[in-house]
């Protein structure tokens, strides 16, 4: 077998993979295709109501100019509302809609669905451990990558 299928790295893309093909399956079978960026970012904005396109990108680590087409598919599905911020004419608040809301609602068992099917092969004990573990070592390795989480109350990044 090659070394390849023991590198950290080859095992996190495939892992990837099986979550965002879990997501999909997931997510469409509850009727929609809404995207786990997309998911992510309403989720945030559900959370922190009127924050701006740069926070919200360092609240779900995505790059800040990426950003910017993600929200715009979301709001030409009428899911959030962009105006000018009151406190910088050169930003923008971001508001879910009430579709948004609903959409959310109307997805939550499809997601926690997804989030069981992504670890099936592990036990409940080994599910814990293995969280933690990813947790560890995003937080350290959050500084070096493109998009890093960049909480908004000062916490450390754990994820």
């Amino acid at each position: 077998m090659s070394k390849l299928y023991e590198l950290p790295g080859h095992l996190i893309r495939r892992l990837h993979q099986i979550s965002v093909s879990a997501f999909a399956a997931e997510v469409a079978e509850a009727g929609s295709d809404l995207t786990p960026v997309q998911y992510a970012a309403l989720t945030v904005l559900r959370d922190n109501p009127g924050i701006d396109q740069i926070t919200l990108a360092g609240l779900i680590a995505y790059d800040r100019v990426t950003i910017s087409g993600v929200l715009s598919r979301l709001e030409k599905r009428g899911l959030l509302e962009r105006s000018v911020s009151g406190t910088d004419r050169r930003a923008r608040s971001l508001r879910m809609t009430q579709t948004g809301f609903a959409l959310l609602d109307q997805l939550e068992a499809a997601v926690q669905r997804a989030q069981v099917r992504m670890l099936d092969g592990l036990t409940p004990g080994e599910k814990a451990i293995f969280l933690e573990l990813m947790h560890k070592a995003t937080a350290a390795g959050n500084e070096i990558s493109r998009a890093p989480l960049r909480p908004t109350d000062g916490e450390e990044p754990t994820g």
